[in-house]
């Protein structure tokens, strides 16, 4: 039998105490039917797979190449088909709330003017554009994709930690993930209680031909393209991945020209008119004639098409000022503002620091915080006040102190944990899930999503910059719950 760990004070996905939980009995019975020289077998065999494939992400200043292979891990988040179905409804708030907030701030403003958000909040944030104003997105969409990152508390309570409404990355793992497992542990696959991935991309493929910009003609089909920094961006594998699967072309900036306010492909045909440009590059570096003049990576004169209403560019720009980490904290009020419901799922505590008294207060307690820098992302310009040096503490109160505006703060969160398998044992690392919403004529939450884990012992940081890793996410099937309603025991491997 193989032996994991006692779960302990911490929530566990898999574990309470040191037996499974119910719908995590079935994976259990299965894993304990492998030997360690088997289970060592498919470890290696896993991450040969990704190696193989190439898909890999950029570690920028890492010393020995920047070049490294997804580390995966085998143990699958499972979440019952009733937990899944309250997280699907709390994304799709979320996202409808974020969404009616961008076209407020670039049309009426009327939240600001209530004074539910500070209007220095909107206006000193750097991805807010105000040559956008009054600009018409398609289908009033600003956000054709997001990625909102889900935690547990030491309670087992569902909350989001942050929004990523800009570029998110990470979908091409979600099924590389699932087409690991299935390649490698075909004996978890036995029956499909679980939701498929195989038809997937068709609801993004739907939600992004949905943003016609509103000058193509009805009876025009749209011309989609993904807009690409290189094979040097840290996300150029997930772009090839989409563009593939969306059955759209991948281009990048030289490839497209702006002629009388429209923009075209360069073929071997000569120009080809496109309509809708999933760009994975930041605002930045659209367009040198309006943001920084030294891109090499943008189309000059592309936003005066946009403006123009003749093509469609998704995410819509200037979506940055909605899931900044100070905005955050605001988003609960939006829920209730727009919507006039309570949110579903829940923010983590957060502390304003351009606010005197919660200064004040956050360093007194800089020690037991998490402290954020509001711009950036992937575990950077970050302190974990309790895993922090005294040296490290004081240099984030001088930052905090010459810009307090940057930075906010949030209570040391005990991530919820489950089972990894490395180096030869199991050992609990904390994990967090990033949620993939689409949105187009509809919403559509993908079934699953990212499961990342902090492989380092003891860490906080799952981001995969930092040594985290990924594991495959299960969504089980409506029907499996009404089995173990009856029988007390999972059927997910079709064995009562």
């Amino acid at each position: 039998m193989i032996k994991l760990y006692e779960s302990g004070l911490f929530f566990d996905e898999m574990l309470d105490g040191h037996q499974p939980k119910p719908h995590y009995q079935s994976f259990y019975r299965k894993l304990s039917a492998f030997s360690r020289e088997q289970l060592e077998e498919k470890h290696q065999q896993a991450q040969s797979s990704f190696l193989r494939q190439g898909i890999t992400f950029t570690v920028y200043g890492a010393q020995g190449g920047t070049e490294r292979a997804m580390p995966f891990d085998f143990v699958p988040i499972i979440i019952p088909h009733e937990q899944w179905k309250m997280i699907e409804a709390g994304m799709k708030q979320r996202v409808e709330a974020l969404n009616r907030f961008l076209h407020d701030v670039y049309h009426e403003q009327l939240i600001i003017q209530d004074g539910v958000i500070p209007r220095l909040l909107v206006e000193n944030n750097p991805y807010y554009y105000r040559e956008l104003l009054g600009v018409q997105v398609p289908i009033n969409n600003h956000i054709f994709l997001a990625g909102i990152d889900l935690i547990r508390d030491e309670n087992g309570v569902y909350r989001v930690l942050e929004d990523n409404l800009r570029n998110p990355s990470g979908m091409s793992y979600v099924f590389q993930n699932r087409y690991v497992m299935k390649e490698v542990y075909p004996e978890f696959f036995s029956r499909h209680t679980i939701h498929s991935l195989e038809k997937q991309m068709v609801q993004m493929q739907k939600a992004l031909l949905a943003h016609r910009p509103r000058n193509l003609e009805e009876h025009l089909e749209p011309k989609a393209v993904l807009l690409t920094a290189g094979m040097y961006n840290s996300a150029y594998y997930d772009h090839v991945f989409l563009a593939q699967q969306l059955n759209i072309q991948l281009v990048e900036g030289r490839d497209l020209v702006v002629q009388d306010d429209k923009v075209f492909m360069k073929t071997i045909y000569g120009l080809e008119c496109v309509d809708i440009i999933y760009r994975r590059i930041d605002d930045d570096f659209l367009d040198p004639t309006v943001f920084r003049e030294d891109s090499l990576l943008g189309v000059a004169n592309i936003i005066d098409a946009y403006k123009a209403g003749n093509v469609a560019i998704l995410n819509a720009i200037g979506n940055g000022v909605a899931d900044d980490k100070a905005m955050y904290a605001y988003v609960p009020d939006m829920i209730r503002y727009y919507l006039k419901e309570e949110p579903i799922l829940e923010n983590v505590t957060t502390y304003l620091l351009s606010d005197e008294t919660q200064l004040a207060w956050v360093l007194e307690h800089l020690e037991e915080l998490v402290i954020k820098n509001v711009g950036a992302s992937g575990g950077y310009d970050m302190l974990i006040g309790p895993h922090a040096c005294k040296e490290e503490i004081a240099i984030f109160r001088e930052k905090i102190l010459q810009n307090p505006h940057q930075y906010i703060a949030q209570p040391t969160i005990q991530l919820s944990r489950a089972p990894a398998y490395q180096d030869g044992r199991f050992y609990p690392c904390h994990i967090d899930l990033r949620v993939y919403v689409m949105k187009g004529d509809e919403t559509y939450v993908l079934p699953g999503g990212l499961s990342r884990v902090a492989l380092k012992e003891g860490s906080l940081v799952v981001n995969s910059s930092q040594g985290g890793g990924a594991k495959d996410t299960w969504i089980l099937k409506e029907e499996l719950e009404h089995a173990e309603q009856s029988s007390g025991c999972a059927v997910l491997d079709g064995k009562v």
